[in-house]
């Protein structure tokens, strides 16, 4: 399947990236907090705080995945972030529980490891009010890192948008089923012509428009930009896909009914069992 992502760090380099930075940050903590534990008389092993700081990146590390997705299901635009944001204060809640009960399940087990017994002095509530305080910022420096690379990488892709009427006199092609598209890349503005375009995927508040090689995309629901297009041209095999008809090279059926659709790209899109015989008899209406 293609990338339906905006070009950025894949996850794998991505969690490699920040499993690198919390790791560095984490060595740090614990020597000082092995610094302060002798300068205070109490005697402590340097694996202690070891496990204390690690078990806490080990954790976050677990649940930085269910972030990004909810930060691409949900991103912050200017138009949205009031409807959005009580979603992310909430979110942060369940982030910090989740980090608290990972955290302290780790400590359990490497402290059992080690032979030891781990005692957390403060209770489980109290205990998730404090990490709370510091968890919330580090849930919104995650979330604004996310939206900066996305929208950083959609700088360097180039993000399509929809003619608009013009201020003044007719518009030169029809508004509602346009034959281009206005694609912004770099601060330079440059049409893409629709019939060019291969396929389109959904992708949260996107969809992704596959135009020669390229992905460009467009901040519109699938079933409206369905309506904008030609569906004379335009197939809908997937409530997540729309192809060019031109571009649809054969179908293959699977056993559960539905089917792929191997396209010129080589791409491989999915066909739902309910939208196959659809398909085909689109298909054999021509």
């Amino acid at each position: 399947m293609p990338d339906s992502r905006p070009p950025r760090w894949r996850d794998g380099t991505h969690l490699l990236v920040w499993t690198a930075i919390l790791s560095l940050t984490a060595t740090i903590n614990a020597l000082v907090a092995l610094m302060d534990a002798h300068r205070r008389g109490s005697g402590i092993a340097l694996w202690e705080p070891l496990i204390w700081e690690f078990s806490s990146v080990g954790a976050l590390l677990l649940i930085l995945p269910l972030l990004w997705w909810g930060c691409r299901r949900w991103p912050l635009h200017a138009d949205t972030w009031k409807r959005v944001l009580p979603f992310y204060v909430l979110a942060s809640v369940v982030w910090s529980m989740l980090h608290v009960v990972g955290m302290l399940l780790l400590r359990h087990l490497a402290y059992a490891g080690l032979g030891h017994d781990f005692h957390d002095d403060a209770g489980l509530v109290q205990r998730f009010a404090y990490e709370y305080l510091k968890d919330v910022q580090t849930f919104a420096l995650f979330v604004v890192l996310e939206h900066l690379a996305s929208w950083y990488g959609r700088r360097q892709q180039g993000e399509a948008r929809l003619l608009a009427e013009p201020d003044e006199g007719p518009a030169v092609e029809p508004v509602e089923q346009p034959a281009h598209f206005l694609v912004r890349k770099l601060g330079k503005e440059f049409l893409v012509a629709t019939a060019d375009i291969e396929y389109a995927q959904a992708s949260g508040n996107y969809v992704n428009l596959r135009v020669r090689g390229h992905d460009y995309p467009l901040r519109i629901t699938m079933a409206v930009l369905e309506q904008r297009l030609d569906r004379e041209q335009f197939l809908r095999p997937h409530r997540s896909w729309l192809v060019s008809r031109a571009q649809l090279r054969s179908i293959e059926p699977l056993d559960g009914g539905e089917a792929v659709l191997h396209m010129a790209d080589g791409a491989k899109v999915p066909c739902s069992r309910r939208q196959l015989p659809l398909l085909r008899q689109a298909l054999s209406a021509t």
